[in-house]
């Protein structure tokens, strides 16, 4: 599947249940296992579980391909892995904690103190 049609009907999925802060990183320079990541919010264990659930099934019906997912026991943070995408689906304490985004920036920040050295 077209990786521009995959990342449309993951964030689909995601818009339908109302996920928060989407955020789609684009990763094909940073390493060869995906092309993109999407990392999303939801607001409890239920809406997080609920989330990832409807990209599994939107995945399917349209022929993509899930590899897996995990998480789905204690709902913080659920993961699904559609192959070329894989997506985050985060309570907001767990995304805060973890900071996806900046570890998968293309360009990284340097500190102050490496710069100087």
């Amino acid at each position: 599947m077209d990786i521009k049609k995959l990342q449309k009907i993951i964030v689909d999925a995601l818009e339908d249940i109302k996920a928060k802060d989407i955020e789609v990183l684009n990763t094909s320079k940073l390493t060869p296992m995906f092309d993109r990541m999407i990392i999303a919010s939801g607001d409890s264990s239920r809406h997080v579980k609920s989330l990832a659930s409807n990209v599994y099934d939107k995945v399917k019906e349209a022929g993509g391909e899930v590899i897996g997912i995990e998480g789905e026991d204690t709902g913080e943070w659920v993961l699904v892995d559609a192959a070329d995408i894989i997506v985050h689906v985060m309570q907001p304490a767990i995304r805060a904690h973890y900071n996806l985004e900046e570890l998968w920036q293309s360009v990284p920040k340097r500190s102050k103190k490496a710069a100087e050295e």
